[in-house]
């Protein structure tokens, strides 16, 4: 005689969780609200002993309108520079914070956020999200001081060129943690 086995709840739970992250339509979106959690937290400030420094500022961008940004122009200056893509589930979720961070110091702080995504790809993104920051694309290779080897990589760098705060992965940019570090490095 043949038996059934019982089916429990947690085993039908179970499935549902393993088919809603194999459906690629339902996968991102969980992928996102997984790091809008990690990204609570606030990046730390490197400690000055551990902190480096851009050696060269020797590198050419472009945004979406044709206009090139050669980052020598921001040397002396406060800068964040931000890695990122439209298809990243970290990047997408800070991606809130930094525009919050954006819109309070976009005047005082130089913004960088650099994706090698086509604009075809981003200024959709940017519009439905209701995102305001310039996006450029690199034409040259990046200072050897960033060293990407995965996005979202952000970077606070100071007056002098020393890299205040070098975070892997998502983060909470409006933090006030953020918010009083660019305070001081602007005072």
């Amino acid at each position: 005689m043949l038996r059934r086995k019982k089916i429990s709840l947690k085993n039908i739970v179970y499935l549902v969780v393993i088919a809603v992250l194999i459906i690629p339509q339902t996968r991102q979106p969980i992928q996102i609200l997984l790091h809008k959690g990690l990204a609570l937290f606030s990046p730390s400030v490197i400690s000055q002993e551990k902190q480096t420094s851009l050696v060269n500022y020797d590198w050419m961008l472009k945004d979406n309108q044709g206009g090139n940004l050669d980052f020598e122009e921001v040397k002396g200056r406060v800068v964040l520079v931000n890695f990122w893509a439209t298809w990243c589930p970290p990047c997408i979720a800070e991606m809130p914070s930094m525009q919050a961070l954006y819109n309070d110091y976009k005047d005082r702080v130089e913004f960088v956020f650099v994706s090698n995504e086509d604009h075809a790809v981003i200024d959709p993104f940017l519009n439905k999200n209701s995102y305001t920051f310039k996006v450029y694309n690199p034409l040259t290779k990046y200072p050897e001081s960033f060293d990407i080897t995965s996005i979202p990589r952000t970077f606070l760098i100071n007056t002098e060129g020393d890299i205040i705060i070098d975070k892997n992965g998502a983060a909470n940019w409006n933090s006030d943690t953020v918010r009083k570090t660019i305070d001081d490095l602007l005072n």
